[in-house]
């Protein structure tokens, strides 16, 4: 354990011990609070997709420059989910650290999961809804890459969202670990923006932001079918399902699954021979 005052980032071992208290805490949250916060969760995220909208629309930065400024923009919402407090379903793929230790049962895991996915996507839903009534969005320029946007999804095959969404959500999960390894709001600003923004500008895809980004294109008159909508929600969400239990199973073998074994190992060994002999006197002496 380091030192409280230090402004040092936590080392990894105790970081995976915290957010396995995290994954315990979160499986006993009442189901109201549950879907308040998630409902946050998905209005952040969509507020991120809407900032990282405008901010892509007629770049002069260039492909590279202008992706990693729309991704640096996109961060804004997994960086206030973290600080100010809410669910989202893709950093929640870490609860499988609880878990595996043994300290909740899959049914708390799959309840977490499935509310905060409903909960999400109806914010995201419902932000893109409010925008869009807004006319926030009304500026050619802005809603021409809405549409161009929610377009370029939905013709993803489904092997491709499901592997952009493995590789999303690896890399929220990673932004999640490190907001947690940080001391400070700064320190949790950068941990999540570099992650955050690297998936936005390698093209990966996250089922919540596409719950935003895909319909504000539909209502945009983007051409684009509830069917291509569900289809590509469907790929990605397995796809980020499957990023964050990766993350977070290789950390538990390497930070959390040793302490098991160790624990097992203590259990089970022999009581070295001077405790053997005690053991036995004492025995004796009882008869």
């Amino acid at each position: 354990m380091q030192d409280p005052q230090s402004m040092d980032a936590l080392p990894p071992a105790e970081i995976a011990l915290r957010l396995e208290a995290t994954g315990v805490n979160k499986a006993c949250l009442p189901a109201c609070n549950l879907m308040l916060l998630g409902l946050l969760g998905g209005v952040y995220i969509g507020f991120g997709g809407a900032l990282a909208t405008l901010v892509g629309s007629e770049t002069t930065l260039g492909y590279g420059m202008g992706r990693l400024a729309a991704g640096l923009a996109f961060s804004l919402g997994l960086f206030v989910l973290v600080v100010g407090g809410g669910e989202l379903f893709t950093g929640n793929n870490l609860m499988v650290l609880a878990f595996a230790s043994r300290r909740i049962s899959g049914h708390a895991l799959l309840r977490n999961w499935g509310v905060s996915f409903a909960a999400n996507a109806g914010g995201a839903l419902l932000l893109a809804l409010a925008i869009y009534l807004s006319g926030v969005v009304d500026a050619p320029a802005v809603k021409a890459t809405t549409i161009k946007i929610a377009e370029a999804k939905a013709q993803l095959g489904a092997a491709s969202a499901f592997l952009r969404g493995v590789l999303c959500n690896m890399l929220v999960c990673l932004a999640v670990w490190l907001s947690v390894a940080a001391r400070s709001v700064e320190g949790k600003a950068i941990g999540v923006a570099l992650p955050v923004s690297a998936f936005v500008a390698l093209g990966f895809e996250h089922c919540i932001a596409n719950c935003y980004l895909i319909p504000i294109g539909m209502l945009n008159g983007a051409r684009v079918s509830f069917a291509d909508f569900a289809g590509n929600i469907a790929a990605v969400t397995m796809g980020n399902a499957l990023g964050g239990v990766i993350v977070a199973a290789a950390y538990h073998q390497i930070f959390l699954g040793g302490r098991q074994q160790r624990h097992t190992e203590t259990k089970s060994a022999p009581l070295p021979p001077l405790r053997q002999e005690i053991g036995l006197l004492r025995a004796l002496s009882l008869r």
